[in-house]
C-alpha cells in the first residue's frame, strides 16, 4: 500500500522542486509589473518602505541571532502578565526562515528597482546601472545560502544599494527638484540608514564590540555607495524619476486645441509602425518632439541636443542644445518640441537629456536628399 501523504508533506514536496523558484521569480516580476504603476504614487512607494524597514529588521535580528546574541528587548514578557503566545519561542522558531524571507524581500525591491528604472534606462551609458539592477535581481535566486551571518558584510552592502535606489528617486519625487544637490542628499541618507543597522547588529552584543568591528562591517557598504556616486557623476545612472513616454522627428508639428499634431513621410504598408521621420527626405525644417514623464510636483529644465555626423565611423558632433522647461503630472508625459531650419545629409540624433547632461533617451535618424516629388505626409496626434 502507497503511503499517504499529508497535505503539508504535499506542499514541502512541491516547494522541493527545482523549477519553481524560476516560476516564483517571473510570477514576481509580473505582479510588481502590474501593480507598480506610477513613480511618484503614495501607495507604491509606501510599499517600498515597508519593505526596506522589514528588511532592515530581519537582518539586524539574523546577524544578532546567528552570532549568539540575545534577543531584543521587548521579546521580554514580564512574570505578573500572562501571556497566551511565548514571544521568544515563536522569533525563535521563525529563526531558520530569515534568510528566505530577506531573499523575497531583496527580490521585491530589485524586481520594483528594475521596473521604475527601466522607464529611464536609454541605450547609452545610463543603462549602465540598469544593468546592474538586473544582473542582482537575477543573481538572488542565488543567494539564499549565503544570507547569513557568515556575510553580514554581503547583507549589508545589499541593503546599502537598495536603500540607495530608493532614495535616488524617492527625494526628487518627495521634494519636486532633482540636480545634483539632491543627489548627494540621497546618497548620504543612504549611507547614515546603513550606518544605523550596522549599529543595531551590535548594540547588544557582549562584550561590546570595538568601534574597529562595527567600521569593518560596515566599510563594503560605504565603499559601494561611493562607487554609485561615481556612477552618477560618470552620468551611468538613469535619470529617474524621469522617463521618455514618447518621441520621434517630424516634418511638421501643430498644436491643435490640446493635441500636437506630427506629420510625417507616409511609408509602405510592410512599414506599419512607422510613427516618425526616418529618413528624413529633404533640408529641413526638421521638428524633434518628445513627451516626457515627471512626478506631479516636479518642475525641471530639460534639453534637446542635436548631433550630427557627415559618414558612419566618425564622431558625432554637437550642433545645438536647446532647453524646455517642463511639469510633471500627465500619465503620458510632458509634451514639447524643437526644430532645427537646415539640417544636412548624415546621420542625426537628439540626446533628451537632464540638465546634468544625463540622457534620458534618444532619438536617430538619417537625413537624405529629396528624391523626386515632395512625399505624401500622414498625420497622427499626441
Amino acid at each position: 500500500m502507497r503511503p499517504v501523504m499529508l497535505p503539508v508533506d504535499r506542499i514541502r514536496a512541491a516547494l522541493a522542486k527545482p523549477f519553481l523558484p524560476a516560476v516564483f521569480f517571473f510570477a514576481g516580476v509580473t505582479f510588481d509589473s502590474v501593480t507598480l504603476t506610477r513613480i511618484d504614487r503614495l501607495r507604491d512607494n509606501l510599499i517600498i518602505l515597508l519593505y526596506l524597514s522589514l528588511l532592515g529588521a530581519l537582518i539586524v535580528l539574523t546577524t544578532r541571532a546567528d552570532l549568539g546574541r540575545t534577543t531584543t528587548d521587548a521579546t521580554v514578557v514580564p512574570e505578573n502578565v500572562k501571556s497566551l503566545v511565548n514571544v521568544k519561542s515563536l522569533i525563535a522558531r521563525a529563526q531558520p526562515h530569515y534568510p528566505h524571507a530577506i531573499q523575497f524581500l531583496l527580490g521585491g525591491l530589485f524586481s520594483a528597482y528594475t521596473i521604475f528604472y527601466s522607464q529611464s534606462a536609454s541605450l547609452t551609458t545610463t543603462a549602465v546601472f540598469f544593468a546592474l539592477l538586473i544582473a542582482l535581481l537575477v543573481g538572488n535566486e542565488f543567494l539564499r545560502d549565503r544570507l547569513t551571518n557568515a556575510n553580514v558584510r554581503l547583507l549589508v552592502s545589499l541593503y546599502a544599494l537598495v536603500v540607495f535606489s530608493f532614495f535616488t528617486f524617492f527625494l526628487p519625487v518627495l521634494i519636486g527638484a532633482m540636480n545634483t544637490v539632491v543627489f548627494l542628499i540621497g546618497a548620504g541618507l543612504s549611507a547614515a540608514v546603513t550606518i544605523k543597522v550596522v549599529r543595531l547588529i551590535y548594540q547588544q552584543q557582549e562584550p561590546a564590540p570595538s568601534r574597529w568591528e562595527e567600521a569593518w562591517t560596515s566599510l563594503p557598504a560605504i565603499a559601494l555607495i561611493v562607487v554609485l556616486v561615481g556612477f552618477y557623476f560618470l552620468k551611468w545612472i538613469p535619470p529617474v524619476p524621469l522617463s521618455l513616454k514618447f518621441a520621434g522627428v517630424y516634418h511638421k508639428v501643430a498644436k491643435v486645441d490640446d493635441e500636437f499634431q506630427l506629420e510625417f513621410e507616409k511609408a509602405a504598408w510592410y512599414h506599419f509602425w512607422k510613427r516618425s521621420d526616418d529618413p528624413f527626405h529633404g533640408e529641413g525644417p526638421t521638428y524633434c518632439f518628445t513627451a516626457v514623464f515627471a512626478p506631479v510636483a516636479l518642475h525641471t529644465t530639460i534639453f534637446h541636443r542635436w548631433q550630427y555626423r557627415p559618414d558612419v565611423g566618425r564622431n558625432f558632433l554637437m550642433t545645438d542644445r536647446i532647453p524646455i522647461a517642463i511639469a510633471g503630472g500627465r500619465e503620458r508625459g510632458y509634451r514639447g518640441y524643437t526644430v532645427k531650419q537646415r539640417v544636412e545629409p548624415g546621420d542625426w540624433r537628439v540626446d533628451v537629456e537632464t540638465a546634468e547632461g544625463r540622457v534620458i533617451g534618444r532619438v536617430s535618424f538619417r537625413v537624405e536628399e529629396p528624391d523626386g516629388e515632395p512625399p505624401e505626409l500622414e498625420t497622427i496626434t499626441r
